[in-house]
């Protein structure tokens, strides 16, 4: 049952937060919300802003995340490299109009190693050449 806005001028604040929480009245923040991927990989879905239903936003969004996880085995295994960690964090927030909790975005962070190359063995050498006896912990 969704209750008209004629009727919204003899509620208070509070009765109308409620409604809308419950789903009688429709909130106007949920309704709008899209979401965004922010990243620099042009294969992965929600490139444009895009509407989801906040009941599939969950698994929307961690299908999006898992695209960007299949990214990296993908460049991993071009460069004959090892993922050796992906993690996906899914976000959450409270809706500031009704109140209700909604997925707010997730982050993908992975890391891949690579075979040793020479030239990074010689920047290896290099690097400690330059940091060596820098960090010393004095005791009085």
């Amino acid at each position: 049952m969704r209750i008209e806005s004629s009727y919204n001028s003899d509620l208070s604040e509070a009765q109308i937060k409620a409604m809308k929480r419950s789903g009688q009245m429709e909130c106007e923040t949920c309704k709008n919300r899209k979401y965004k991927d922010g990243s620099d990989e042009a294969n992965v879905s929600y490139k444009g802003a895009t509407h989801i239903d906040p009941s599939g936003a969950a698994s929307k969004v961690m299908a999006h995340e898992q695209e960007h996880v299949l990214n990296a085995y993908r460049k991993a295994s071009s460069k004959d490299g090892e993922v050796i960690n992906a993690t996906v964090t899914v976000k959450t927030a409270v809706c500031p109009e009704c109140g209700r909790s909604y997925v707010s975005g997730g982050v993908t962070n992975t890391a891949i190693k690579y075979p040793a190359t020479q030239y990074g063995q010689n920047q290896k050498k290099a690097d400690y050449a330059d940091i060596a006896g820098h960090n010393v912990n004095y005791v009085a």
